[in-house]
């Protein structure tokens, strides 16, 4: 049997007093300890098992889980692998406006690094990996060539 989660939460639909009544395939009605919840389904990907509703003009996203989705999560292997920082080097040619890092600061993927200046507009580099910075190449001002080095991590 498949469960569906939501904020990570196993959901159990008619179970614990919850019914729920569709009046198409887009409107729902969800009846819980009593009280109704109008429902629309926003966004069906069951190819996918996903679904985006919105409730009470709350919007949640729906995954399905069924025993090899469980499985895959024992071993392991639902987890994206991260790809561990080496360097950072300029892709383009610019001047450093700002760094948004210190020496030894970990870092996540997503986090700022640095900005950068390129034909009048500001590019915001960030962390496509994780690391702990080891070397700050530059300082705010330095004008880099594409492919030179701006940061370096452990």
């Amino acid at each position: 049997m498949a469960n569906w989660t939501s904020d990570g939460e196993i959901l159990h639909a008619n179970r614990d007093g919850v019914h729920i009544h569709w009046e198409n395939q887009q409107f729902f009605t969800i009846t819980y300890k009593g009280k109704k919840f109008r429902g629309e389904v926003m966004s069906n990907r069951m190819e996918e098992g996903l679904l985006t509703l919105k409730l009470n003009h709350r919007i949640f996203e729906i995954k399905k889980r069924g025993p090899l989705d469980e499985l895959i999560a024992s071993l392991g292997m639902d987890k994206p692998k991260l790809r561990k920082l080496k360097q950072l080097k300029a892709p383009m040619p610019g001047r450093v406006i700002s760094v948004a890092v210190i020496v030894g600061q970990a870092i996540e993927v997503g986090d700022p690094l640095l900005t950068l200046e390129a034909m009048k507009m500001e590019n915001i580099l960030k962390a496509e990996g994780t690391g702990v910075v080891k070397v700050i190449a530059v300082n705010p001002q330095d004008v880099v060539d594409k492919g030179g080095l701006l940061i370096e991590f452990e």
